[in-house]
């Protein structure tokens, strides 16, 4: 692959991790970490390991984005703001 492209794939990457650290609300960090899973799914396939990229995406930007999603929506928050 074209390490221009790869490159950016990590500052993307890097970008990601970032945001869902810096994010205030619960599902944009759901957002940020499914987004991070993807790209780095995207670099796993740049790389060869297609295996790889393929359960990186699947159960990192697939499943785990859906049970986290559906944790947030399960809890109640205790105080009325």
């Amino acid at each position: 692959m074209n390490p221009v492209v790869e490159w950016a794939l990590y500052l993307f990457l890097i970008s990601t991790a970032i945001m869902a650290l810096q994010v205030k609300g619960l599902l944009a960090a759901v957002g940020a970490l499914t987004t991070f899973s993807f790209t780095a799914a995207l670099l796993f396939a740049s790389m060869g390991a297609v295996d790889v990229a393929f359960t990186e995406a699947v159960v990192g930007a697939g499943v785990v984005g859906v049970f986290l999603v559906t944790a947030i929506l399960q809890t109640t928050r205790k105080s009325v703001d």
